[in-house]
């Protein structure tokens, strides 16, 4: 992977923008990277968002910070976390065969294109059984084969645990405390919606940043976005008088 100029990044924002929400991020990991969109989003998730949170530390530095309301009493609670601590091991594979009571399941780790897939359906059994359709490539019962819609619960419930065991970085839980009423909970932390929450702020303001000294000294974008951060900096603040 590589870091991205203000203008690839700013390039790779503006093709996320014509993408569903799943698969805004994959312009931007594609062009870091020597992956095509299609080897992107066949990256598990967790892989996905691990290389998400490198991205983000190159763009925007290892601190996040985001704001939370208390499950309890509704108090607003704000937190800040390091990238490092965010990251997990990566999968040692990222397909297996699991065995439990009898069944032999041959399966894969979810990516982008089964979370898009699992998104048009509101009924969770439903979204469930489409990411079992996708992500078990064989299943049998003593040599016998079955369909993933044959599997029990207690089996499927059992090949989930597995396949977050080997991919944790795919569901990453913060452990939040409430200041005011010492409620305790955990909430799931997704650097993709994160991520691209700040890319957008980050891409309208560097665009009116354009704007202006476009408009003041007559410069082409290219050449402002090759400025550094502090001079674009200087330049508007001489701008603004």
């Amino acid at each position: 992977m590589r870091p991205l100029s203000a203008a690839q990044l700013l390039e790779t924002w503006e093709r996320g923008l014509a993408e569903t929400r799943w698969r805004r991020a994959l312009p931007m990991l594609a062009a870091c990277s020597s992956d095509s969109m299609e080897g992107v989003a066949a990256l598990s998730v967790g892989e996905r968002d691990r290389r998400l949170l490198k991205m983000r530390e190159w763009v925007f530095g290892s601190e996040l910070g985001s704001v939370a309301s208390c499950e309890s009493c509704g108090e607003r609670l704000e937190w800040t976390v390091d990238t490092a601590s965010l990251l997990a091991a990566p999968p040692a594979l990222t397909d297996g065969v699991f065995t439990r009571d009898e069944y032999e399941i041959a399966f894969r780790l979810p990516n982008t294109l089964d979370l898009e897939a699992v998104a048009q359906n509101s009924d969770a059994d439903l979204a469930q059984a489409v990411l079992l359709q996708r992500c078990v490539t064989s299943a049998s019962k003593n040599g016998i084969e079955v369909g993933p819609a044959e599997l029990p619960e207690t089996v499927t419930e059992a090949l989930a645990e597995r396949m977050a065991e080997i991919d944790p970085q795919a569901d990453v839980q913060m452990n939040l405390a409430c200041p005011a009423c010492g409620h305790r909970w955990q909430a799931l932390f997704d650097i993709e919606s994160f991520f691209w929450t700040e890319l957008q702020s980050w891409a309208q303001r560097i665009l009116s940043e354009v704007h202006l000294l476009a408009c003041a000294y007559g410069w082409r974008e290219k050449d402002i976005l090759e400025l550094s951060a502090w001079r674009r900096q200087f330049y508007l603040g001489l701008v603004s008088g």
